[in-house]
Formats: C-alpha cells, sequence, structure tokens
C-alpha cells in the first residue's frame, strides 16, 4: 500500500500541485511572519539598551509628577556618585533650510553632558557640553544640508524657535529614539526650556569605580524621597527589553491573525482537493478492497499521501516565507514604519513551518479519507464518473440556518447591547452559517446569477451553471473559500470607508473656521493664540482647550464661533457668552436643575448661565466627565482659571475684508517661528485625520490579498479536477458540435459564477460587520453610519471576475488538449 500511494502520487502530481500551492502560500505567511519578527526581535534586544550603556542606577517619578533639577543636584553629591543627569524624552520642531518645519514626528531628548553617563554613536562631530548646542540625527542634516558649526532653529511647546549651534551629528537608526522622524538632542536646560516641562522624566546615574551598588542605591533611594522608586542597572535594561518586546508581541499578535486566515483558507482548498480526488478514485479504491485493502489501509494510505504533501509543500512554503519576509519589511518601510534587525531564520521557525503545514494538509484531509473509506467492494462493477452527488444532511441545513440566524441576530443587536464583543461573534457565526447552510445557499445563488447570462449566452451558459451545481458540497467549499478573504476585505474597506466620513462630519460640527492650526505630536506653545489674535489680519482666533473639574468638562469657547457647532439652543441666547457667563450643555443642566439665569460656581468664581444647548458629538480633547456634562465659558475666563492649560488645535478666521490668502500669510508669518505647529484648512486638517485610515487599510488590504490569492487557487484547482472528471462528458459535447471557443467559455461561466458567488457573499458579510461596528460606535458617541465606497467594492468583484477567467484559462486547455476520440475511450 505504501509502495502503491508513493506511485500514485507521482502520477498524479498534477491534479495536486494547485492544492500544493496552498500549503506553501499558507505556510509562507507563517514562516514569512516569524523569520520578520524574529529579525525585529533580535534587533530590540541589541538595541533595547543603547542609551544606558553607562548607567548603573535609574531614578523614576512613581507619578506623572517629573523630578525636579535640584534633585539632579542632590544625587550627583552624594558619595559614591561619579556623575549624575537629567534625562527626558519629549518632542520638539526644528526649521528647515527653507524656513519651513522639517516633516516628521520629531524626538527631542536631554543628552548627558558627563562623559561617563554619554551612551549616543556620534556619526561627526561631538556632543553638546553647554547650553545654545544642539545634535541632530545624522539622515536630517543630510536632507536638510545642515553645516556643522552653523545655526539651526529649534523649538517646541515651551515657545518660539531659536537657534542653536549644530555642534554634531549622531545614529539613532533602529532605537527607541527611532519613530521615523528627526532627532534633536540638547543639554538638560535647553531641552527644558525648549518643551516646557519643570523636570525630567528620570535621572541616569553612573557610579564610581569600587562602589557597592546596594549602598549607593539605598543612598540615592534615600536622597531621591517616598515619590521617586530606584532601579538597578539589571531592571534597567529589562525594562528597556520589555517595552521593545511588549510593542512587538503586539505587532506580532496582528500579524499572525492575517496569517491565520490564510492557514484557514488554504485548510479549505486542502479538504475540497481531498474530497474531489478521492472521488474520483472510487473505482480504484474499489478495486483495493475487493483484493484484500482494508479500510484502515485505505485511509492510511490516504493519510500517507496528504502527509507527503504536506512536508513537501511546508519545506517550499518555509523558503519562500523568507522573501514575503522581505516583502513584509519593504511594505511597513514605505509605510513609514521603523523597523529595527534584519530577517533572522531559526530551527524553530523552519520546524514550526513543517510541522503546521503537514498537520494543516493532513487534518483537512481527515474527513475526505474517511470518507474513501466507506466505498463498497462492489463500487469498482459501476462507472464512478457518473455517481450521483450527494447533498447535505437534514442536520447539517438545520444547524447551519440556526447559526447564521444567531450570527445575524448577534450583528443587529450588538449596538443596542453595547458590546463590541457581539460584532465579532455575529460575523464568525454568520461565516460559519454561510459554511454549514453553503450546500442550498451558493447552488442557489449560482442559478441566480446565471439566470442572466443563460439569457445572453444561451445554452453554454445552461451548461456551466449545470455543471457548477451539480455538486452541492463541492461548489459550496470552493466558494466559502472566498468568502473569509472577501468577506475581510469588505468589512475593512466598508469599515474605513465610514470612519473616514464620520470623521469628516465631526470636522464639519467641531470646526467653524477657514484656517486650523494643530500641534504636531504635541500642544500649541503657551504664546501662539496671543500673537496670532494680534495680526489685525485674524477676525477670530480660538485655541481649542478643555479641562475637567469636579467631573464637569470645561471647554473654551469663542463667542462668534459657538454658535456654528452647536447642534442646537434650547433655552437662552449664545450670542450673550461673555464675561463671568456660561453655556450649560443639557445633560449636565438636567442633573444639576440648572436653567438661563442659574448661578454656577467654577473653582471658586462665580457664573450665570446664559443658555442651555443641545449635546452635540464629542470634543477633540479626551475627557474624563461623564457624557454630556459639559460648560462652554469665554476664552478669556477659560485661560484665568486654567492658565497652563494648552489644547493642540487653534481655529483662525480672516477679519472683515481680508482675503482668505492674506489671511493665510498672516498666519504664516507668525507659524514660520514655531517649528512644531503646522497650519491646514479644513480639507487638508481631515485629510491628515483619515491619512492613518488610508495607512491602515492599505497594510490590510496587502495582507489579506494572499488569502484571497489561495481562494481563487481553489476555484481554479476545482474546476481543473472537475475538468478531469468530465472528460468523457466534455468529449461527447465536443462530438456533437461543441467548438472550441463555446468549451472555454462554458469553463470560464462556471469558474466566473462560483467565484462571484463566493465575493459577494463574502462583500455582504463584510458589509454587515462593518454596519454593525459603525451602529456600535454611534451609540458610544460620534456620527458614524455605513458609508458604503461602490468604486472600491466594485473593484473586488470585478477582481474576483477577473481572477476566474484567469483560473478557467489551463483547465480548458487540458479539456481541448485530447482528441475527442481518445477522450470519450477514457
Amino acid at each position: 500500500m505504501i509502495r502503491l500511494t508513493l506511485r500514485s502520487l507521482r502520477a498524479e502530481a498534477l491534479r495536486m500541485l494547485l492544492s500544493a500551492l496552498a500549503v506553501v502560500l499558507g505556510v509562507a505567511f507563517i514562516a514569512g511572519t516569524l523569520i520578520f519578527v524574529d529579525g525585529m526581535r533580535a534587533g530590540a534586544y541589541d538595541r533595547a539598551g543603547t542609551f544606558d550603556r553607562h548607567t548603573d542606577l535609574g531614578v523614576y517619578p512613581t507619578g506623572t509628577k517629573p523630578l525636579p533639577a535640584s534633585l539632579v543636584d542632590r544625587v550627583r553629591a552624594l558619595d559614591g556618585v561619579a556623575a549624575a543627569a537629567g534625562e527626558l524624552t519629549n518632542t520638539g520642531g526644528i526649521v528647515g533650510a527653507d524656513g519651513r518645519p522639517v516633516l516628521g514626528f520629531t524626538v527631542l531628548v536631554a543628552i548627558p553632558t558627563e562623559d561617563a553617563l554619554r551612551s549616543y554613536d556620534v556619526v561627526a562631530g561631538r556632543l553638546p557640553d553647554r547650553a545654545g548646542e544642539v545634535v541632530l540625527d545624522a539622515p536630517t542634516v543630510a536632507e536638510e544640508g545642515f553645516a556643522l558649526g552653523a545655526p539651526v532653529q529649534i523649538g517646541g511647546t515651551g515657545g518660539a524657535a531659536r537657534p542653536y549651534t549644530l555642534v554634531g551629528t549622531v545614529d539613532v537608526a533602529g532605537t527607541t529614539r527611532d519613530v521615523g522622524g528627526p532627532f534633536i538632542g540638547l543639554v538638560g536646560p535647553d531641552a527644558l526650556a525648549v518643551t516646557g516641562e519643570r523636570g525630567y522624566g528620570r535621572i541616569m546615574v553612573a557610579a564610581r569605580p569600587g562602589t557597592s551598588a546596594t549602598a549607593l542605591a539605598d543612598r540615592v533611594r534615600a536622597a531621591a524621597g517616598a515619590d521617586t522608586s530606584v532601579r538597578s542597572r539589571q531592571q534597567i535594561l529589562d525594562d528597556a527589553v520589555d517595552e521593545a518586546v511588549r510593542d512587538l508581541d503586539t505587532f506580532t499578535m496582528v500579524l499572525m491573525i492575517f496569517a491565520a486566515v490564510a492557514v484557514v483558507v488554504a485548510g479549505f482548498v486542502i479538504a475540497n482537493t481531498f474530497a474531489i480526488v478521492l472521488a474520483q478514485r472510487t473505482r480504484r479504491t474499489a478495486l483495493l478492497r475487493l483484493v484484500g485493502a482494508t479500510r484502515g489501509q485505505v485511509f492510511r494510505a490516504t493519510l500517507l499521501e496528504s502527509a507527503v504533501i504536506g512536508m513537501v509543500a511546508s519545506g517550499v512554503g518555509v523558503l519562500l516565507g523568507v522573501a514575503l519576509a522581505s516583502g513584509i519589511r519593504l511594505l511597513t518601510s514605505r509605510l513609514d514604519v521603523p523597523v529595527s534587525g534584519g530577517l533572522t531564520v531559526t530551527g524553530s521557525t523552519v520546524l514550526t513551518g513543517l510541522l503546521l503545514g503537514t498537520l494543516l494538509t493532513v487534518g483537512a484531509a481527515l474527513l475526505p479519507a474517511w470518507r474513501g473509506t466507506r466505498v463498497a467492494p462492489v463500487a469498482a462493477l459501476t462507472d464512478a464518473a457518473v455517481q450521483p452527488s450527494r447533498g447535505a444532511g437534514r442536520l447539517r441545513l438545520t444547524l447551519g440556518a440556526v447559526v447564521l440566524a444567531a450570527g445575524v441576530a448577534a450583528l443587529a443587536g450588538a449596538a443596542s447591547a453595547g458590546q463590541v464583543l457581539l460584532v465579532a461573534v455575529g460575523g464568525v457565526l454568520a461565516f460559519f452559517g454561510i459554511v454549514l447552510f453553503g450546500p442550498v445557499l451558493v447552488p442557489a445563488l449560482v442559478r441566480a446569477f446565471g439566470w442572466p447570462v443563460r439569457r445572453l449566452v444561451g445554452v453554454t451558459a445552461g451548461l456551466a451553471v449545470a455543471n457548477a451545481v451539480r455538486n452541492p458540497r463541492r461548489v459550496a467549499a470552493t466558494a466559502t473559500a472566498l468568502v473569509i478573504g472577501i468577506g475581510l476585505v469588505s468589512a475593512f474597506v466598508v469599515g474605513a470607508r465610514s470612519t473616514k466620513d464620520g470623521i469628516e462630519r465631526s470636522v464639519d460640527a467641531e470646526i467653524g473656521t477657514d484656517f486650523v492650526v494643530s500641534g504636531i505630536g504635541s500642544n500649541l506653545p503657551a504664546a501662539l493664540a496671543g500673537e496670532l489674535a494680534a495680526r489685525p489680519e485674524l477676525g477670530v482666533v480660538h485655541e481649542q482647550r478643555s479641562t475637567v473639574a469636579a467631573d464637569i468638562e470645561i471647554r473654551a469657547a469663542h463667542p462668534a464661533l459657538v454658535g456654528r457647532t452647536l447642534s442646537g439652543v434650547l433655552a437662552g441666547e449664545v450670542g450673550r457668552l461673555g464675561p463671568g457667563q456660561v453655556l450649560v450643555h443639557r445633560e449636565l443642566a438636567q442633573a444639576r436643575g440648572w436653567q438661563v439665569g442659574s448661578p454656577v460656581t467654577v473653582r471658586g468664581h462665580p457664573f450665570r448661565v446664559v443658555a442651555v444647548v443641545a449635546d452635540d458629538t464629542p470634543a477633540m480633547a479626551a475627557s474624563g466627565a461623564p457624557a454630556g456634562h459639559v460648560i462652554e465659558m469665554a476664552d478669556a475666563d477659560f485661560a484665568a482659571l486654567f492658565p497652563d492649560q494648552r489644547g493642540f488645535l487653534a481655529e483662525a478666521d480672516p477679519a472683515a475684508g481680508v482675503s482668505a490668502e492674506r489671511a493665510r500669510d498672516a498666519i504664516e508669518a507668525v507659524l514660520a517661528r514655531y517649528p512644531t505647529v503646522n497650519l491646514m484648512d479644513q480639507g487638508a486638517y481631515k485629510k491628515m485625520l483619515t491619512g492613518t485610515v488610508d495607512m491602515l487599510l492599505a497594510f490590510v488590504t496587502a495582507l489579506l490579498g494572499l488569502a484571497v490569492v489561495i481562494a481563487l487557487f481553489g476555484v481554479a484547482n476545482t474546476l481543473s479536477l472537475s475538468v478531469v472528471e468530465r472528460t468523457r462528458e466534455n468529449a461527447v459535447l465536443r462530438a456533437v458540435g461543441l467548438t472550441r471557443g463555446r468549451m472555454r467559455a462554458m469553463l470560464a461561466v462556471e469558474a466566473v459564477l462560483v467565484a462571484l458567488v463566493g465575493a459577494v457573499l463574502g462583500v455582504g458579510l463584510g458589509t454587515g460587520v462593518s454596519a454593525a461596528a459603525m451602529a456600535l460606535l454611534a451609540r458610544l458617541g460620534g456620527d458614524f453610519h455605513v458609508v458604503l465606497p461602490l468604486g472600491q467594492l466594485g473593484l473586488i468583484l470585478g477582481g474576483a471576475v477577473l481572477a476566474a477567467l484567469l483560473a478557467s484559462v489551463l483547465p480548458a486547455r487540458r479539456a481541448l488538449s485530447r482528441p475527442v476520440v481518445e477522450a470519450l475511450s477514457d
């Protein structure tokens, strides 16, 4: 039996080729992900301690309050301390050689001036030794054409940009300081001034040679006080590695989810392939039984065949995984995601790929192999090619209908229940319902889609429809493999478009001016709004600020803008907003019993309610107050009560009679000294907010594309094996006058109908999941509803149809390659 199985495998290698390709691609995705992640993990371990190579102890705050500069001096004066320096990591900005801000998220760091604590890799020049000096990363210096010794304008939230002397360049690639943008290194006092911080994030300590680490830690702990923690060198390195690996583990989980989808799709393709091949071997299996082979021998022979195919395909998949890992690395670099480390191929990755592919293939072949053992020896006397196929049983169809209904109900009720988990559960149940109910649902849709084609093409299309639905289980398995990949792609496409539309509506509701000034990765500088308001070309300048006091969200408002963004005024007049006057949102007014004219006290200062307004969409700033518990007061009052509270966004409108161009020029003249600030109109601001959605959609679509490709291989595989099964039937059709062109058309229509049904079911499932998610978001807060990107969905369907047409080429060539007389004798 073993020799016979191996001979059969060699003789029918072409039949199993496309199935093996499904295994190859599935294993390649898994292996490529592991190779890519192992390389990143090795890079994370190598570079985690880059900036602590000379740090023996670290002092960290236990709360949110930074460490004062005076504490650095106290620690430095302790016995056994060779050097101590404060370090902070924040954001800043660089004015480029062209006078415009250098783009990209910029990291600004305080660099120690003590040689005993310096751990930076200097490319050119030196590190800063005194105030007024700066180092930048080498790529930024090269791109901007900065020269050592020349002034560079550096700014942050602490004030306008000022010149610093460029004394060196450093290499931070692949480290925690590398986030895809520029790097700025200043001495501690300059870093505090630029960022506006009141203290350091930690204190780095270097011990004198021969000093006991435990004794020094005790002295530092006593000097630092109870609100700090002291960590040893090993703890600092462990924390750095944990942080790097924690982020990497999250990224790994995301990639493995997509890899799992590809593997599941490959499992559908493999199981369907074995079901078809074993059905075509009915007569041969019966002959084996007739000459003495037992059911166990037939079952084990099939599993041996699947194991050999799985092992060979897995080996090829691991090799292909190296190339796929390079592709993932290239994709992340195109999306400006900083990646450290190279590609690392470990023995565990190779073993995992081989075992996974082999077990997947054997597991997918179990049910078809068991069914193959049910062939009776008397079947050797029948014509296996014309054996009627069995439909799905009543139990399966009943269970499928129940599961599908449960999935639809979960998706429909997710919003009212307020549960995100119900969206995922509903999507999974709906998919399994389609799988179980597929033998009825898929043929019915094939007939429905085939009806207009029959009207247009005629008998040829009728033959294609009959061939597609003659085996309900087979066509259902082929179509549902497509449902997974296309369903997930559609869910992300519809969800992304709906999210972007919701964001754009939120901007329209919250931004009432032509121009938007936003901080790049940080809040706006303290003096910026005042400088803008002083320009005569600008009529309205409003910095969006908010804070929470006594479980109430306090918002700054501008009298000229407040009426543009409110949903409605329930009582009073919003135009009367001014000093000592506030607007109260409906939820808070009802909870406190306030109405127009009621006195309100905020931080000990009295105010009077001039209007009660309807709840609008949530503010851009995060709030820790109950929903709708909002008070809005004039900018001047807010600044007096909360002088240190800054916002990340300001609105500006031209003054009366001033053109938009003049107003823009005036704003740009002010912003030229603030490199951490960006100017946009409403359209550009919307594009900035939705850019991340587009990036994620591109990333997800690229990863899910492999699952769709595997499913399309399944369509080609099913069609190719069906052509072998229908060799005599196709020969009869050709003998009675079916032309070669009509034979190709018949197979093309059959492939297109199966792929189109799978794609339509996938689009429907994905749209349903997105609709449930948008309804849930709308209930939680926000103006979200489903928006169908008909163009993109049309491309998905069109791509499936085109791929199906291509998949029909080789089966058609095989069907036409044999002479009619030879095929009739098959």
